[in-house]
């Protein structure tokens, strides 16, 4: 199963659950540790979904398999996939049905000090150069 093409899952949660959940805050780490996972099995990082709640069905989920592009989703943790769907057993029964294996990194989530926190709050609470508010 090398060289496959990985779409990865974030998951997208609120910056006021960072004292509570920061791993879960945390997309950069989040990502990377998908990234990590990836490149020691020889795989390339092809995108990168950002979700919170999403309907299993949705066509954004499906876009870069049904073009070819993804082989395989990969998401950090369990908790991250339960936060990013609204049902991790329908989006596991479409994934079979349609072929498309998922896998966990299988990490353990890193430990958060006040630095981390500070830093994860920094960067969501940041403005984004070039936003027009739309």
């Amino acid at each position: 199963m090398n060289g496959l093409r990985v779409a990865t899952i974030a998951s997208l949660t609120p910056l006021e659950e960072l004292d509570r959940e920061p791993f879960l805050v945390d997309t950069r780490r989040q990502q990377a540790m998908c990234a990590r996972w990836a490149a020691e099995r020889g795989h390339t990082v092809t995108r990168e979904l950002l979700f919170y709640g999403l309907s299993p069905g949705h066509r954004g989920l499906w876009a870069d398999v049904d073009d070819g592009q993804v082989d395989l989703f990969l998401v950090p943790t369990e908790r991250v996939l339960a936060r990013a769907l609204v049902s991790v057993p329908d989006f596991l029964a479409e994934c079979e049905r349609r072929g498309v294996p998922v896998e966990t990194a299988g990490r353990e989530e890193p430990v958060y000090d006040a630095a981390m926190k500070a830093d994860v709050h920094r960067r969501l609470s940041m403005p984004t150069a070039g936003y027009d508010g739309c």
